[in-house]
């Protein structure tokens, strides 16, 4: 509700009889301050944010029209409710008050009250309104910051400044990407955050996971289908390529793609053009494709079981996400962060912390299952524990097996569980690096980072 009046009225006095109206409608419930000139006007007007500013078109404050304030006050507080008046009611001077920026016109004539008391009504619910499109817009930008948040890479370590530093090359090359890792690394972050730093911003970033549907169904949702094209199909519908142009289109898991499925995304990398299930016009499409994986390419190329073309076309840029485990001094970093993250969205979590033995406890962990695991065992520490501080016990790791499988403190475990797989691996392979690095599912130099690590590097 307008409260507060903000008039500017020239030493001459025309505007007092407006004045004295506004506080006759106001009464108690309000304020109406008048100012002499435009400068005291234009001061208040945008420091202290009034509910309404009033002034008149043609007289100003005497020196400046008041069509010449009106603009002033709305260049710099594009938000306020400002009612333009005048002696004589005209469609010319209404219509040139409203392109000067007022928000209303009023003719300063007999009766005024009720005339104010009518326009004070329409002012209140546009107040509601603007006040509505406000909170909407902070939200708006509350769940942009929440969704940025969820979807942010988070670490300090050389491998994550490396990955980012890539991230911030490739994007702006409109080429397809290959990104690789371990299952729970983060690969799609790395794609979202590749479209977030691209030019396609802006556009659709669709996912697809390529091992949740058999070829038959995965062929209609990448390439759509027409009508009839098989049962049920009662209508055509646009595959994920379509919904996807002018953005990304993020195929996760393109290692478990049968060969004969390969050789259709072959052609739409290619060419940008495919055809929908049951169509026969060719579609063309402005698709950028970032592909990911947790399998063994080269192993699987060598094997007959992944198109080597499709590798070449989508190896433009590969980027290789480390494991958790040797990304170096992140696990507290991403624990905290995680932490925060639940504790937002769960505000009766408010206030925990992790203590130093539960951050031991993480550290002395190979984390199979990476960061995605990580994020799992924070939340559910937050949620079973019943004091302001998560305990090893809450994080509830102590009795797993990868603790089990060896002695010693947290850290000399992981230390010693590393070496052991490493150890295994090579001599399962007679001592081929190559070989022990498709078997661990890592690439070679993160096996040889690995080896230098643990003093494995003469092992073969």
């Amino acid at each position: 509700m307008i409260s507060t009046v903000l008039i500017l009225s020239p030493r001459t006095g025309e505007l007092d009889a407006l004045s004295a109206a506004f506080h006759t409608v106001l009464g108690t419930r309000g304020k109406v301050s008048v100012v002499r000139d435009a400068k005291g006007f234009l001061s208040r007007a945008t420091r202290r944010t009034p509910n309404l500013s009033v002034l008149d078109h043609v007289l100003g404050d005497g020196n400046e029209s008041g069509a010449t304030i009106t603009a002033k006050l709305r260049e710099r507080a594009p938000r306020a409710l400002v009612v333009a008046v005048a002696e004589e009611g005209t469609v010319t001077l209404a219509a040139e008050a409203i392109a000067a920026g007022a928000t209303d016109f009023l003719v300063r004539a007999e009766p005024l009250v009720p005339r104010i008391e009518t326009a004070l009504v329409k002012l209140d619910g546009l107040r509601h309104w603007m006040d509505e499109a406000d909170h909407l817009e902070e939200e708006t930008a509350r769940l942009k910051r929440a969704f940025d948040d969820r979807y942010h890479i988070v670490g300090e370590s050389p491998q994550m400044s490396e990955i980012v530093r890539r991230i911030r090359r490739v994007a702006n090359v409109p080429r397809p990407v290959l990104i690789q890792g371990e299952r729970g690394t983060g690969k799609e972050l790395v794609a979202r955050a590749i479209h977030r730093e691209s030019p396609r911003a802006s556009g659709p970033f669709v996912a697809v996971n390529c091992a949740a549907l058999p070829d038959t169904l995965l062929e209609s949702e990448l390439f759509g289908h027409e009508k009839g094209a098989f049962t049920g199909a009662a209508h055509a519908s646009e595959g994920k390529f379509e919904q996807a142009s002018g953005g990304t289109l993020f195929l996760d898991e393109i290692g478990n793609m049968s060969m004969p499925f390969q050789q259709k995304i072959l052609r739409v990398v290619e060419y940008r053009r495919f055809t929908r299930v049951g169509g026969k016009a060719e579609i063309a499409v402005d698709t950028r494709i970032i592909a990911a994986t947790n399998a063994d390419l080269e192993g699987k190329m060598q094997k007959g079981q992944f198109l080597p073309d499709l590798h070449d076309r989508l190896a433009f840029e590969v980027i290789d996400v480390p494991p958790l485990r040797i990304r170096e001094g992140e696990i507290e970093i991403l624990a905290q962060f995680f932490l925060n993250q639940f504790m937002r969205e769960v505000p009766a979590f408010a206030g925990k912390r992790l203590s130093q033995k539960a951050i031991d406890l993480l550290y002395g962990y190979p984390f199979p299952g990476n960061v995605r695991e990580l994020k799992n065992i924070i939340e559910r520490a937050v949620y079973r524990d019943t004091t302001n501080e998560l305990t090893p016990e809450d994080i509830g790791l102590l009795g797993d097996p990868h603790f089990q499988a060896v002695g010693g403190g947290f850290k000399d475990k992981v230390t010693a569980f590393e070496r052991q797989l490493l150890s295994d691996a090579l001599k399962s392979a007679s001592g081929n690096q190559a070989e022990a690095a498709r078997t661990l599912g890592l690439r070679y130099h993160q096996l040889r980072h690995l080896l230098k690590k643990h003093d494995l590097d003469d092992a073969s």
